[in-house]
This record gives structure tokens, C-alpha cells and sequence, in this order.
């Protein structure tokens, strides 16, 4: 069984079993000793959540899985290497600003629901893989088992059997990818796998499954880095400090504004390569822009924070 049919199957199971929300988790046994682990998100901000087992429910937890993507709604894990279904499993989550909080421990319970198939260990997707194809939290039941058939299609493996006459080819389905409000292609269920992979491995995109046949592409947008000026900065005092190593040989005026583009002041005829201005000069502490002219053209735009006291 390839690895995109069992991400799925993990999915869809995880999706029929009741999920409880965080702290709070689902844990259901699957026979050899396989665990699915699952849980709803709807924590405003999530930094970590990490899976833990123990044989005892108070001490000797270690950590078996991190989460790649802590903020994903509605997310699980499928633990195939437990000794045994009888361990005991509790989650380890952090909040904003550095706060935790551990789930109470529990034992996994026998699933009842009809299993959907089975895998081995070694078949499983990857963990960020798993992590970042989901299904929409709205999604009817009619329609998960609809697109669970598809997906089924698009990875299943013929078994080596007597070959018998060929039936009638079916019509050939297609998904419809979406990114943002725009369609951008129509795929063909066969094709799924490979587009998978594409996506998975080779970006930082999410696929999510809007519903049976649609596909929603969510772009990954990096968080911007703040890269101080070499020339106007903060030291550890949070005074502001203009550094300009050829400033007896050039003119300079460093003009200071708020962060809306107001005008504060400037300093003309810059002359000293260091110079500390005190930040008193700007009266409060937050953002502030600065522009430096070097022989009456424009050198640099930038902005630098004043910390609080």
C-alpha cells in the first residue's frame, strides 16, 4: 500500500473517531498494538504540542512525536511502535509567551468503528506530510466517504491474480485545485500522488481537501525578520546611535521621523564617524524611521525601536 493512501486513511480515520479539544485528546487502540492519538485545536496560539508515553500515568513519559505544525485544527498521529495497548499517552502543549500545560494521561480505548485498512509502520507518510494534508473541519460524511473512494482509486495496487476480462473504463474523475478564490488546474484522480508529492516535499504549502472534489492550495508566508541598519541603531541602553566611518569626508544629515512618516528633527552636518543621540530626544519608546543624505542624495531609508525602560 503506497504512502498516500495511508496519510489519507490516517485522516479519514482520524476524522470519523471523536476528537476531543485541547488539552484534552482522543486515544483509540486498532489491534497490534497500533494507537491512534487525535485532538481538536482551538487554542489562539499554539507554539509546540509534542505526544508522550509511558508505562506509568504519572512518571517516565518521553516524547515519541513533536508536531511539525502545532496549528493545524484538527490533527493526530498513528503510533505503531508501542510495546504494547495498554501504555499510557498525554500531551505536552505550549502556549503563547512561554506557558505549558500537560494533558491528564490516559490509556488508549478499544476502537469499535470498522477499520478502513491496514498498514504497516514502515508505509506511513512522513511526519510534516501528515501534518499539512487536511481535511476541512465542514466536510459532510457523504463527502469524506466519497473523496476516501477517490483517493482509494488513485493509489490502490492491482493484486497479482488471474487476469479476467477487462470491464467497460470507467469516466475519469478529476479534482479542481484551487489557491486562494482562483481555480488553477483541473487534476486527474491518478495523477494525485504525484501532485502530492510536488507540494509536500518540494514547497512549504498545505493541501486541504474543501470537500469531495476540490482542492484548496494554501501558500506558506514566512514571517518577516527584522535586519537593523548598520548605519542608525540601538545600542543596550536603547539609545540611538549613528555610526558613518567616512563622515569627515562626506556631508551627512540623518533626518528622524515617527513611524508614521511624521518629522521629528534631524542632524545636520554630521561630522563624528560615532555618534550617541540620547532617547530622550524622542520622547516615548516604539518605532521610529530615520533617512540618511550623503551629499545631498538619499543613502538609506530604515526604521529602529526604543524598548521601554
Amino acid at each position: 500500500m503506497t504512502r498516500i493512501l495511508s496519510l489519507a486513511l490516517l485522516l479519514l480515520s482520524i476524522n470519523t473517531l471523536a476528537q476531543d479539544t485541547l488539552p484534552r485528546f482522543s486515544a483509540f487502540a486498532r489491534g497490534n498494538d497500533k494507537v491512534i492519538i487525535g485532538w481538536t485545536n482551538t487554542y489562539p496560539t499554539v507554539s509546540q504540542i509534542s505526544i508522550q508515553r509511558s508505562y506509568d500515568s504519572l512518571r517516565f513519559f518521553k516524547t515519541i512525536l513533536t508536531v511539525p505544525d502545532p496549528t493545524v485544527p484538527q490533527n493526530g498521529y498513528l503510533d505503531a511502535k508501542g510495546t504494547n495497548a495498554k501504555m499510557f499517552y498525554r500531551l505536552f502543549i505550549v502556549l503563547d509567551s512561554g506557558k505549558y500545560v500537560f494533558s491528564k494521561s490516559q490509556r488508549p480505548t478499544w476502537d469499535t468503528i470498522r477499520q478502513i485498512g491496514t498498514q504497516r509502520p514502515e508505509t506511513m507518510p512522513e511526519n510534516n506530510a501528515r501534518q499539512r494534508v487536511v481535511i476541512a473541519e465542514n466536510m459532510a460524511p457523504k463527502e469524506a466517504e466519497i473523496l476516501k473512494e477517490k483517493i482509494q482509486e488513485a493509489v490502490k495496487e492491482t493484486p497479482k491474480t488471474v487476469e479476467k476480462p477487462k470491464p467497460a473504463p470507467e469516466p475519469e474523475k478529476f479534482f479542481v485545485i484551487k489557491r486562494r478564490d482562483s481555480i488553477i488546474m483541473q487534476l486527474p484522480t491518478k495523477s494525485l500522488r504525484k501532485f502530492r508529492d510536488s507540494i509536500i516535499l518540494r514547497t512549504r504549502d498545505t493541501m486541504t481537501f474543501r470537500n469531495a472534489d476540490t482542492i484548496l492550495i494554501k501558500p506558506f508566508i514566512p514571517k518577516p525578520v527584522f535586519k537593523p541598519s548598520r548605519f542608525v541603531y540601538t545600542d543596550n541602553r536603547g539609545d540611538v546611535v549613528i555610526a558613518l566611518p567616512d563622515a569627515r569626508s562626506k556631508s551627512y544629515t540623518v533626518k528622524f521621523f515617527e513611524d508614521d512618516t511624521t518629522p521629528l528633527f534631524e542632524v545636520k552636518q554630521v561630522k563624528e564617524t560615532y555618534l550617541v543621540v540620547d532617547k530622550t530626544n524622542f520622547f516615548h519608546s516604539g518605532w521610529f524611521r530615520f533617512e540618511i543624505i550623503e551629499d545631498g542624495k538619499e543613502k538609506e531609508q530604515h526604521r529602529f525601536f526604543i524598548p521601554k525602560d
